[in-house]
Parts: structure tokens; sequence; C-alpha cells
């Protein structure tokens, strides 16, 4: 299929395009997630990591990151002819969260990538996500080495509420983060369609 066409005799098909933004702690695989899936080659905004940024970035548990995001990760992926993905890797360190409300402008919804080592690092964007009622979904990284919980222990241990789905990923892997990303559609297409249903009655 060449993208923009649809089948000989049809009309081509104008996409829907969907923004959905990546958030987590620091070193948690955003970067990685998105590279993994675009279609396109990812734009990042990567900067060495330095002495001076030593006592604010905490790279327990991540010693062997180098390079850390300072303004966003971009990508894209076509789920279908119709609907198109626009990815947005946020910022991990607190000091660029800033950013985060000039990027969620106008977003479907989020995944939230979760490190079981670190499980601290992803509460400020879960909190930021609820507060703003932008619907997401939690993608728990499964890291080599990292122990594996039941979905249910990681959603106490975050304070979930029961309808936000905990998806376990492999941020390297295309197909793992393909069906994240259908999670948060459906997910976030639930959650409208609720929305509308209560304003409606």
């Amino acid at each position: 299929m060449i993208f923009g066409r649809s089948e000989r005799g049809k009309p081509p098909v104008e996409p829907v395009t969907l923004k959905i933004l990546v958030a987590g702690g620091f070193g948690v695989g955003k970067t990685t997630l998105v590279g993994a899936v675009s279609e396109i080659r990812p734009l990042r905004t990567e900067e060495f990591l330095t002495e001076a940024g030593r006592p604010v970035d905490d790279t327990t548990g991540v010693e062997g990151k180098h390079t850390t995001t300072v303004a966003m990760d971009f990508g894209r992926i076509t789920l279908r002819e119709d609907l198109v993905l626009y990815l947005f890797g946020t910022p991990g360190q607190e000091r660029f969260w800033f950013m985060w409300d000039e990027l969620s402008e106008g977003a479907l919804g989020a995944v939230v990538l979760a490190d079981t080592r670190r499980l601290e690092d992803c509460f400020a964007a879960v909190d930021y996500f609820e507060r703003r009622a932008i619907p997401f979904v939690v993608g728990v990284n499964c890291f080599e080495g990292a122990p594996r919980y039941p979905v249910q222990d990681v959603r106490r241990a975050l304070d979930l509420d029961d309808d936000v789905p905990v998806l376990l990923t492999d941020a390297r892997d295309r197909e793992s983060v393909k069906d994240v990303l259908v999670g948060v559609v459906q997910h976030a297409m639930r959650v409208g369609a609720e929305r509308r249903h209560t304003v409606a009655t």
C-alpha cells in the first residue's frame, strides 16, 4: 500500500491524525519507544549528560545512560490507511517539565512508561495526566533483569483508577509498542464516549 492511496478505483483516503504523548521518568525508554515504531527518521533533541548536571540527573539504575532528551522526541506511525499517530516523547527530568503543557496541547492521550525498578519516577506523569483529564495507559517497560510484577501490583503501587489500562511492553520491539499505542487510542475513545454520554444525560 502506498501512503495516501486507496484500492484501485477508490478515491484516496484522507487519514485522521492523532497526537499521542510518551511520558515517564528519566531513562525509562521514551526515546527508544518512539524510535522503535516511527516510520520516519525520529526527530530527537538529545544532549550528553555532563558533570554539571550530575546533582540533578539521578542515573541510579540507568548508569549506562549518557544522553538525555532536552526538548522532545517526535515520530510518526500509520496504524491503518485512515489513521496516523504523531508521537511526542516528553523530557523526563523535572527541570524540563515546563514544556509538557505545550506538548500536551491537542493530545488524544498518552503512554506513561514505567520501570519496575524505579516506579516512583513515573508518579509525576501519572499525576499530570490525571489532573488534566488526559486519557493515558501505563506501559511497563520490561527491562532485562528487572523484577516482574503482576499488573494488579503495579496498579496498586501507582494508585491507578481501575479503568486505566496497564500493559507490559518492550520499548525496543515494534509490535509490542504498536499494541500499546492501539491500547491508548482505544482507551481514549472509550473515555471520550463516556464523557459525551455523561454530558448528554
